[in-house]
């Protein structure tokens, strides 16, 4: 599979780089690389405290969400695989301590609730450059940029996402894809989120980049 870079002008259409604040994201970086977990699978965590106390991500979240309130987690561990694909109604920002890879397709290339997979793309994001991916951009868990060394992934989102689950009729099929408060969800057959009830909406193979990676 073609690894981009989010340098690369195919990026634009997925997300942009956040310029600027040098000294946070290395306050964000190290905290991350010093008070957050590798993993040998997946993991995720909507709030860390270690994060979310640094006057850092005080400072960011003005810029990044205008000053609504945000939540700073992580996503970390090893992952080569596609599995599933999000989004939310917010754009979502990414900052690695480690490089890491994102599988990212378009909201608009979902047809009837359904994504062929050979519409995602890959895109290398380095270590200590912060991210926005946009609400328009399908998503899910990073993945490692290199063989021998797994990822750490700052995920700042409006405070509330991914935490619960709203309790209501579902009226429609996009109803049906909610699986988190902000989080609709699509699963490839092969993913353990469609074995334990998620929508299966991603065709094709489920990617893996195992192999092309070095």
């Amino acid at each position: 599979m073609k690894i981009y870079n989010v340098t690369d002008p195919e990026f634009t259409n997925y997300g942009r780089i956040i310029e600027g604040y040098e000294a946070e994201k290395k306050a964000i970086v190290d905290a991350l690389r010093d008070k957050t977990p590798i993993p040998a699978g997946t993991d995720y965590v909507a709030e860390e405290q270690a994060l979310q106390s640094l006057a850092a991500a005080d400072k960011i979240t003005n810029s990044l969400f205008g000053g609504s309130p945000m939540q700073f987690g992580w996503c970390n561990g090893h992952n080569t695989k596609l599995n599933c694909l999000e989004y939310h109604r917010s754009s979502e920002i990414n900052l690695g301590a480690t490089d890491f890879i994102l599988l990212l397709a378009k909201r608009e290339e979902i047809v009837d609730f359904k994504l062929d997979s050979s519409k995602v793309k890959a895109f290398f994001c380095p270590a200590g450059t912060m991210i926005e991916v946009y609400a328009t951009a399908l998503h899910y868990a990073p993945c490692q940029a290199h063989k021998d060394s797994g990822f750490q992934v700052l995920v700042g989102l409006p405070k509330g996402t991914n935490v619960g689950c709203p309790d209501f009729p579902r009226v429609n099929t996009e109803d049906k894809l909610l699986t988190a408060t902000n989080k609709w969800l699509l699963a490839h057959a092969e993913a353990s989120e469609a074995k334990d009830g998620a929508w299966v909406g991603i065709t094709g193979e489920n990617i893996d980049i195992a192999n092309d990676i070095q």
